[in-house]
């Protein structure tokens, strides 16, 4: 692990920080190969019995780094694969980890790190915190398709469809996205206690009731269906869209925030015009057989 991923143990309970704080934590993928370096060692240590991850900084993360994607941009199926695998894994580790796991979640946590938190079994997040799918805005699919295994296909393809991103704590625990809201600055030591608690309980127990709750959702098709989720993602990303395309140009030519100015100014002028549509399909007489 470099210093972009912090590891340190409070007694029972492993922390794991995404510290990245000038870049709103984004997800990179040395960072992510050291997430899995800190949850081997988490599982290895058996003075460890539970883990909280948390980002430092204003932000839980900002979701996969869309600047070193404009960077190095991968090109077609083949080149697109490892590199969303990598992203699957690293997020779904948290899910799969044999001992718990507690997503401490201030500012925003989107794409990526949205689903990240998901994959923790519990996700405590601040007032300030903001949860979001933005991908479809900028032409990008979704890597983690856990969203509608969280909150119900619904809700989800509200969110992903729409690419909403300013969904707020209190809502966000209201759709079940989110287990407790807490005061700013508490968000932390909330989930640390509620891990402390759980370290507490006898390990196996705690280790084969997290099986048997994962495995149901085995039997009702999530890995499958995550996998072939994962897999359209591919073919979506080594096609490429065009609205990915032209995000990632300005992005090079003009920087991330260039680019994601561009992103909402689009989504912007979109919904404008859906209203000025509207609204003159009010003024217009109704026409029978029309």
């Amino acid at each position: 692990m470099d210093q972009t991923i912090l590891y340190e143990t409070r007694g029972p309970v492993a922390l794991i920080t995404l510290n990245r704080p000038d870049r709103l934590n984004a997800l990179d993928q040395p960072m992510l190969d050291g997430l899995q370096a800190a949850c081997d060692r988490a599982e290895a240590d058996e003075a460890v019995g539970a883990v909280v991850l948390t980002g430092a900084g204003k932000a839980f993360s900002s979701g996969f780094d869309l600047q070193a994607q404009a960077a190095a941009t991968p090109e077609g199926v083949d080149q697109w694969r490892p590199v969303l695998r990598r992203d699957f894994d690293a997020t779904m580790r948290f899910w799969h980890l044999s001992k718990p796991t507690v997503a401490a979640v201030h500012g925003p946590a989107l794409a990526g790190a949205c689903e990240m938190a998901m994959a923790c079994d519990i996700t405590v997040a601040s007032e300030d915190a903001v949860f979001g799918e933005p991908e479809l805005k900028f032409g990008a699919g979704i890597v983690v398709m856990l969203l509608p295994w969280i909150v119900g296909p619904k809700r989800a393809k509200e969110i992903i469809l729409l690419g909403l991103d300013r969904i707020g704590a209190e809502e966000a625990r209201a759709m079940g996205l989110v287990n407790r809201v807490v005061a700013n600055g508490r968000d932390v030591e909330e989930a640390l206690a509620l891990a402390r608690r759980m370290a507490g309980m006898d390990r196996v127990l705690v280790k084969e009731t997290k099986r048997a709750i994962n495995r149901t959702y085995d039997l009702m098709g999530m890995g499958a269906a995550l996998e072939a989720a994962l897999d359209i993602d591919t073919l979506i990303e080594g096609q490429g869209m065009p609205t990915k395309r032209r995000f990632l140009e300005i992005a090079r030519a003009d920087g991330l925030r260039a680019a994601l100015a561009w992103r909402e100014a689009r989504a912007a002028d979109s919904e404008e015009r859906e209203a000025g549509g509207l609204e003159q399909g009010r003024g217009r007489p109704h026409v029978p057989g029309a």
